[in-house]
């Protein structure tokens, strides 16, 4: 199977499995999304979820925000972790949403990057989620598939992101990059990873993953 069947098996088996796409993390509006995706940092997004509805209920908005303290933020989102780092950010990126842009999140990659604690991938998550603007944030669950479906090297999540915007048709991206966290988390995971579940690994997979695990079967 060449490559281009590959990418056309992914994208019907993934439209197949997932018709309708849920959201991974609870929000009501840009401002509410930004803060979850820079949570989910190093943490699970169910424990984000739990977490967010406690700090939301106290600020929910930039301008309520800035008026708790750093320490206050930290406390609330110490379960997810990187609480130091992380409360400083929001802090931050709240005064600065309020002095740059009005209160609202802007629509644009360069000025999200600006923002601190917030990266290309946090930045993506928003501009798609969001606002619907094509993007392909990879998380690692991406970057583990797109090696395991022999469509990246693997070699850092840059160039997986480059891959996978290159393979999948543009228009596809923010639907695609939400189905495959969904596929890898449900059939694909990193441990406890059974082959025989995985229809897509098993159709279009790298043969030395196929090999490795036909090793560990036996």
């Amino acid at each position: 199977m060449n490559k281009e069947a590959r990418v056309t098996f992914v994208i019907n088996t993934l439209k197949e499995l997932y018709p309708t796409i849920p959201v991974p993390l609870d929000h009501k509006d840009p401002y509410t999304l930004l803060i979850a995706v820079l949570l989910s940092a190093q943490c699970t997004d169910v424990r984000v979820n739990q977490i967010t509805p406690i700090l939301f209920a106290k600020a929910d908005n930039p301008y309520d925000m800035i008026k708790m303290s750093v320490e206050e933020i930290k406390e609330i989102i110490r379960p997810c972790g990187l609480s130091p780092m992380k409360s400083k950010g929001i802090h931050g990126l709240s005064h600065i949403l309020i002095d740059k842009h009005n209160g609202e999140v802007p629509q644009d990659f360069e000025a999200l990057e600006a923002l601190p604690a917030v990266g290309h991938k946090t930045a993506s998550v928003v501009m798609s989620q969001a606002f619907g603007v094509p993007a392909f944030p990879v998380d690692t669950h991406i970057h583990r598939l797109m090696y395991r479906w022999n469509l990246s090297n693997g070699k850092n999540v840059v160039q997986t992101e480059k891959d996978a915007k290159r393979l999948f048709p543009k228009e596809l991206w923010n639907d695609l990059h939400l189905q495959i966290i969904w596929y890898g988390r449900e059939y694909s995971p990193a441990r406890g990873w059974d082959l025989e579940k995985d229809i897509i690994t098993r159709t279009v997979g790298k043969k030395s993953i196929l090999e490795e695990a036909a090793k560990k079967k036996v």
